[in-house]
């Protein structure tokens, strides 16, 4: 097909304003950060002929990961144009470390800890990759200007923990907080009605009630119980103390650096650049500090020149690489709610959706690739769609007829979540993973009375008996409202026919003790046989390979990243569609214009609840477009 001029055009046009900005994304100051010692860069730079280098050794190296941003799940690509330059996943991230882990060059390991937040699942599988360089006889060196419970946690496992004498540690636990808008609701005269299967299936009590209900309320105590208690175990292991001593610091809560250093929360209170000089005294002055280690290497494009942009525009031409045929064990994602059909092209992403459409078609890929011997599913989601979570799942056992396909849950893999999980023959799961949530939700919201408060009326003009039963006029009727159960009972049957078929005999209590919509911790789901093993994605990836017998692979993504400009071509193109496709709608918008004004001021007060009233969003349009929907309760868990 011929290239469009006005696309390359378009393209200059977008390059050449975005270039201010991408200059500083793409080409960073070689200067240090004035905020940061100077010894922490790379100070193996000295000029050197050429013959002084090759008859010295390498130096040793410092490998330097900074975490202070938040760690994605599924991997983008770097985009110049559109600002996701330097995310990271957490796969990749645990891949460096294994990688320092392993190289001889590398005496030790320092972590710089930052404002970026993670997951409870994130902490343990980074908590692992720590620990497992320690126990490789390597120390692992970690500093923060100030410290979370959470960061205590995955800190513990360092050698030597550290903090900035004007620094502070607010370790006081766990904190979790639901959103319930009924009140609101009440106010603008809006009436929800909400129907669920299982008495602990609490995700419609947001929109019903004022406060959860007893079986909600029990459920969060035993799921808040295992997270605190799983939390409270990594500090007291990694800092040598008892369990006991570990709860009265956090009962305390409130730290300065220097106290936390006196009562051994905390090895010592010092500036960056101390601790650096502590390292130099431990291994030698003749160190680099290697902030990039691992991390591939990237081109820079010089966005001062005017001709920089045809440089873009000539990658983009050249299309993608050839894909590779060297043995694989495939990593597939499912992260963010379970959406049916496809993604519209965005220079932003997918928003935090996991589209069933090209989930299953990666899936399929992976079952008919013969170079990929094994598949792991990495599954990160609160649900969402049934449709779309049982297209995933009839594809999972299209991989499961040909190859062995494994899950690895992240931080949360509930109702949608484990319904799309529990066709692998393995499944893995954080300890503080959020699982199963084995129920279902339908209703919706009745405004009649609001339009009516504010002088606004609507006639109905209806034919057909229920022909406005999925209407927000007015709340379901009786018989409508049997009606919808005897549906969504059929659904709930399904799921839990699902789990009984593929878990049988390790399933440790009747299903019906299990579902009903209860939620549990990774720990307690393999108590009760809905996961297999303990672990993280990297242990899943190696049991796949074990299990297709494999020594030597690549672990390769499927679908590959692709950036905005490669998406928009292969959507106006035609390229990767295929017969098989479904699309259920023309996509969800989201979130609404009023949202979108008040979002960024309410995320600067309360990041976490803004995020929560985000998701809820989401959960209220799916159920909008499907009228049912497969979702775990929404909380905020803040540590």
């Amino acid at each position: 097909m011929p290239r469009t001029p006005g696309i390359c055009y378009l393209l200059v046009l977008v390059a050449g304003l975005a270039a201010p900005s991408i200059a500083l994304a793409q080409a960073p100051s070689t200067e240090p950060n004035a905020a940061e010692p100077k010894a922490v860069q790379d100070n193996s730079a000295e000029p050197k002929s050429a013959g002084e280098s090759s008859k010295k050794s390498k130096p040793s190296l410092i490998p330097v990961f900074s975490l202070d941003r938040p760690l994605l799940e599924s991997p983008v690509v770097d985009d110049p144009l559109f600002g996701s330059v330097g995310a990271e996943t957490l796969n990749s991230l645990v891949a460096r470390l294994e990688k320092a882990r392993d190289d001889d060059q590398v005496k030790a390991v320092l972590v710089l800890v930052g404002q970026g937040s993670l997951g409870a699942g994130q902490i343990e599988e980074v908590r692992r990759a720590l620990q497992d360089i320690r126990d490789a006889g390597k120390p692992v060196y970690a500093h923060a200007d100030s410290l979370s419970f959470s960061k205590l946690a995955l800190l513990s496992a360092a050698s030597r923990v550290s903090v900035a004498p004007v620094g502070d540690l607010f370790i006081t636990g766990l904190y979790g907080s639901q959103p319930h808008i009924r009140g609101l609701l009440d106010k603008i005269h809006v009436t929800p009605d909400f129907i669920t299967c299982g008495e602990y299936k609490s995700a419609g009590e947001m929109f019903m009630r004022s406060e959860p209900s007893p079986e909600a309320e029990r459920m969060y105590d035993w799921l808040f119980d295992s997270l605190f208690d799983n939390s409270v175990g990594m500090i007291a292991e990694g800092r040598e103390k008892t369990r006991e001593e570990v709860r009265q610091w956090i009962d305390h809560g409130l730290y300065s650096a220097e106290k936390a250093a006196e009562l051994g929360i905390i090895d010592a209170a010092e500036y960056r650049a101390d601790l650096v000089k502590q390292i130099k005294l431990q291994h030698g002055e003749k160190l680099k500090f290697d902030k990039r280690y691992g991390k591939k290497s990237t081109g820079q494009i010089d966005f001062s020149n005017p001709f920089a942009m045809f440089k873009i525009w000539a990658e983009i031409l050249r299309g993608p690489a050839k894909p590779s045929d060297k043995t694989a064990v495939a990593l597939i994602y499912v992260d963010g709610a379970i959406i049916p059909g496809k993604p519209e092209p965005s220079p932003f992403g997918s928003s935090g959706m996991a589209y069933s459409d090209p989930i299953r078609r990666a899936l399929d890929k992976a079952a008919e690739d013969d170079s990929v011997k094994a598949v792991v599913l990495r599954v990160n989601s609160p649900g969402g769609s049934a449709v779309a979570s049982e297209i995933i799942l009839q594809a999972t056992r299209r991989v499961a007829a040909k190859k062995p396909i494994l899950v690895s849950m992240g931080d949360v893999a509930g109702s949608g979540g484990y319904y799309v999980s529990c066709g692998a023959e393995t499944i893995f799961a954080d300890a503080g993973t959020v699982t199963a949530s084995i129920g279902v939700v339908a209703g919706k919201l009745a405004t009649e009375e609001m339009w009516n408060s504010i002088g606004i009326t609507w006639h109905p003009i209806a034919r057909g008996k229920n022909s406005g039963m999925l209407q927000s006029r007015q709340i379901f009727t009786d018989e409508q409202r049997d009606n919808l159960q005897c549906w969504m009972d059929e659904v709930y049957e399904v799921f839990k026919g699902h789990v009984v078929a593929i878990r049988g005999e390790r399933l440790t209590k009747p299903i019906d003790e299990i579902a009903g919509g209860r939620v549990f911790t990774g720990r307690q789901a393999l108590e009760l046989g809905l996961v297999d093993r303990i672990g993280t994605l990297d242990d899943a990836i190696k049991a796949a390979a074990k299990r297709a017998e494999i020594d030597e692979y690549e672990v390769r993504v499927i679908p590959r990243p692709k950036n905005f400009i490669e998406v928009l071509m292969s959507d106006m193109t035609g390229a990767g569609d295929d017969d098989q496709r479904i699309q259920l709608g023309a996509g969800l918008s989201q979130t609404s214009f009023l949202w979108q004004a008040v979002a960024p001021v309410l995320g600067r007060l309360e990041p976490q609840q803004t995020e929560s009233l985000r998701r809820m969003l989401v959960q209220l349009e799916i159920l909008q477009q499907e009228r049912l929907s497969l979702t775990m309760p929404e909380i905020t868990v803040g540590y």
